[in-house]
């Protein structure tokens, strides 16, 4: 099964200023601090990255200054709209830009059919059709869960745009295998075990800090077909699961090194102080953070 796209990445965190504007530079060298350090790549402005709380006028100015960065091919662009129009407004713009690939969902708050949810993908496609796209499919936010049949239909019809899913919502990462298609976990829970099952990698919240033992276990796989670190690699995830928000959770942990991560968009916050200690505690004992309560 042929992979267009693979590899770790992480859901990358959008950096907001204190008067609730996006950061642009700041979040630009998260992601290039992931890639540097950890070998991770990035999915700009889906769920973790806020991306339905920023504005599209925001998202236009960080793809002027994240086309002047040298990584486009380890970048993913999420619209996380709505609004068709606006999303392919998103699209055309990163196109113009020189971003091909992009993490889309299907539209939210409706109720989706599967004939509806091929229509978006058709007319998108239709109004640009240079993309990549990766289907992501989380039905805890957006409502609908992809079937095989409509993954199957849009693959088919539309071989040269339709290259991938993040299976967030677990119902077909295991089971659907298709020519030049790259399936992606939503957890690194599910990396190891969906790498021996011919997944391309993982696209995950918790890459944002836990990327560097992520992209051990993706290396060792294609070294020697398993890893020693993917015990640890589940217990962290856990941990952060167990704080009940990822997002929270990714932005209280960071705040640590850097106070501007304290800074969320409402009505996201950043953990309690009894929830950060607990997390904190959990990492400390998994020998992840170090003694400045630093990820390791």
């Amino acid at each position: 099964m042929s992979k267009i796209l693979n590899g770790v990445f992480a859901a990358a965190i959008s950096v907001i200023k204190a008067d609730f504007s996006l950061d642009i530079k700041e979040t630009i060298n998260h992601a290039k601090k992931n890639l540097d350090q950890k070998g991770v790549g990035s999915a700009f402005f889906g769920s973790t990255g806020c991306g339905q709380l920023i504005s599209v006028a925001e998202k236009k100015e960080f793809i002027n200054a994240l086309s002047n960065e040298n990584f486009k091919e380890k970048i993913l662009i999420g619209t996380s709209s709505n609004s068709l129009n606006d999303t392919i407004n998103i699209m055309q713009h990163s196109v113009k830009k020189g971003f091909k690939n992009f993490l889309i969902m299907n539209v939210a708050y409706y109720k989706n059919e599967d004939n509806g949810v091929y229509n978006f993908y058709k007319n998108i496609i239709n109004s640009v059709p240079e993309s990549k796209i990766i289907l992501y499919n989380f039905s805890k936010l957006s409502g609908y869960v992809f079937t095989h049949e409509v993954t199957k239909k849009l693959v088919k019809d539309f071989p040269n745009n339709i290259v991938g899913m993040k299976d967030s919502t677990g119902n077909l990462w295991d089971k659907i295998k298709l020519k030049n298609f790259s399936m992606f976990v939503g957890s690194e829970k599910k990396l190891l075990n969906g790498l021996k099952l011919g997944v391309a990698g993982c696209i995950s919240a918790t890459t944002n800090v836990t990327g560097s033992i992520a992209k051990k276990v993706y290396d060792d796989f294609q070294k020697n077909g398993n890893s020693n670190h993917n015990d640890k690699l589940i217990a962290l995830r856990t941990v952060f699961d167990e704080t009940g928000n990822l997002v929270s959770a990714m932005h209280t942990l960071k705040s640590l090194e850097n106070e501007v991560y304290k800074n969320m968009l409402p009505p996201l916050e950043i953990l309690s102080e009894e929830k950060k200690i607990e997390m904190l505690k959990k990492l400390k004992d998994l020998n992840f953070i170090n003694k400045k309560n630093i990820a390791a």
